[in-house]
This record gives structure tokens, C-alpha cells and sequence, in this order.
């Protein structure tokens, strides 16, 4: 059985830009190159379609840059 996961918690792209304050979707995939402890989609639809992540793993992430001064709290985020 694979991983049973809440629907309401999936975001795509767009979603995930718009949680870590990223004015573009395709941010998201430079951030999962230059952070290798970025949560990983945990559904993929194969090459150059979606991508799920889950919003609870996302959010600890996000929380987690802030605190190390990785990300800014307010506006856009470092690249």
C-alpha cells in the first residue's frame, strides 16, 4: 500500500510558490536543486508534468529556512 496522505494537504507549483512568497512556479524546481533538504513531491506525474507536495512538510521546511536566516520573513524569498 503506498503512502496514504490527507487531499486537502496536496499543493502543486503554484501552490508552493505562493507559500514560500516565490513570485514564479517554475521557482520551485531552482529551490529543489539548491536545497537538497527541500521535501521532494511525494506524487509525480512524469516529465514536464505535475508534481504534488504536501502543504504540512512544506510549511516545517519553510519555517525551518526562517529560522536559519535562509529566507526572509516578508516579500520574496533569496535566490
Amino acid at each position: 500500500m503506498g503512502r496514504q496522505v490527507d487531499v486537502d494537504d496536496l499543493l502543486d507549483a503554484n501552490g508552493v510558490a505562493e507559500l514560500l512568497g516565490l513570485a514564479h512556479r517554475n521557482t520551485v524546481s531552482v529551490y529543489q536543486h539548491r536545497y537538497d533538504d527541500m521535501p521532494r513531491p511525494v506524487r509525480e506525474f512524469g516529465d514536464r508534468r505535475a508534481k504534488l507536495w504536501l502543504r504540512p512538510e512544506i510549511e516545517e521546511w519553510s519555517a525551518r529556512q526562517l529560522a536559519e536566516g535562509r529566507r526572509r520573513r516578508k516579500g520574496r524569498a533569496r535566490l
